[in-house]
């Protein structure tokens, strides 16, 4: 079992940037897929990225790639997600997210355990 604690989050401004992390408790943080998803208001959760278990494989949802970068850091049991050139509809609750294994899921139902979340908001 893995607990999830977001960071990072706030209120910047439109072409700004902000470092989410994801601290994880656990002795075998290597032994999870983890991804980040963001619900705005009023809207679905929806994924925004997700990593391999040794950073081998990263990918990203259209509308944040080569603008977000996500990195983990076992040995820190942490998992970051790097915000460039913010937009007002990047404004959301961001979520990490942890599922056991190897394989690579972009839908939220298929992980097990959950953040609590971190508020990023964006002004134009």
């Amino acid at each position: 079992q893995v607990q999830l604690v977001e960071s990072g989050g706030g209120l910047v401004q439109a072409g700004d940037s902000l470092r989410l992390s994801c601290a994880a408790s656990g002795r075998t943080f290597s032994s999870y897929v983890v991804g980040w998803f963001r619900q705005a208001p009023g809207k679905e959760r929806e994924f925004v990225a997700i990593i391999s278990r040794y950073a081998g494989n990263t990918y990203y949802a259209d509308s944040v790639k080569g603008r977000f970068t996500i990195s983990r850091d076992n040995a820190k049991n942490t998992v970051y997600l790097q915000m460039n050139s913010l937009k007002p509809e990047d404004t959301a609750v961001y979520y990490c997210a942890a599922k056991y294994g190897s394989a690579l899921y972009q839908g939220s139902s298929e992980y097990d355990y959950w953040g609590q979340g971190t508020q990023v908001t964006v002004s134009s």
